[in-house]
């Protein structure tokens, strides 16, 4: 049964974590998933990942920053998540479309329509079945990640920050149906149990059609 589910979130809300925690949680069941993330998930695109999140790359126009993360799309869709999703497997992705909407439409002010058609070209019009948002304050976000290693996006400032989680929200509120907002401030189990019955929901949905 294919299924193809994102994790979508600012930085630092715990979208990592619960994403690899539902994997497993679904690889103990039995069932065959993919996990990955984005940008990455391939050769290439770790490559490309390497160049739109190092620091030192300040200099890196909005355009360029929006058409590396579409590269990077186009090729994990096409070498890994598309043969995936035809050979029956559960697809789980850390980030995808969703976030060029959040982190380069309402972060960085660039236009929406046209995001939507780049993407589209980059992904064949490919879009996830279920997205799991995991929603913290900007500032909560900020505060668990400069804790660790940070990348270029980490060093913008709360307001930009803000815009990007202000963002998600409207795209939450949009397709509802698709995208599942969960309140990342609780505990990792608690939200972990949460999204471990919506997607069973899901799943069990599928079987029974």
């Amino acid at each position: 049964m294919s299924l193809f589910v994102t994790f979508e979130g600012p930085d630092g809300s715990g979208k990592t974590t619960q994403a690899r925690r539902l994997v497993e949680h679904l690889q103990a069941r039995g069932y065959s998933v993919i996990y990955t993330r984005e940008p990455g998930g391939t050769e290439i695109s770790e490559q490309i990942r390497q160049v739109i999140l190092s620091p030192r790359n300040k200099a890196m126009q909005r355009e360029a920053e929006v058409l590396l993360f579409s590269a990077a799309r186009a090729q994990i869709v096409a070498e890994l998540i598309r043969p995936a999703l035809a050979a029956g497997k559960l697809v789980i992705c850390d980030r995808y479309a969703d976030s060029t909407m959040a982190y380069q439409g309402y972060g960085l002010g660039l236009d929406l329509a046209g995001l939507r058609a780049i993407t589209r070209f980059a992904t064949g019009g490919l879009v996830p079945d279920l997205t799991f948002y995991v929603d913290v304050p900007a500032e909560i976000g900020l505060a668990r990640r400069h804790r660790g290693a940070t990348n270029r996006l980490d060093q913008k400032d709360v307001a930009y920050h803000t815009r990007v989680r202000n963002g998600y929200l409207a795209l939450a509120q949009a397709e509802p149906q698709r995208i599942v907002v969960v309140d990342g401030t609780r505990s990792i189990d608690v939200v972990q149990q949460e999204i471990r019955a919506r997607i069973m929901t899901e799943l069990n949905h599928r079987r029974s059609r």
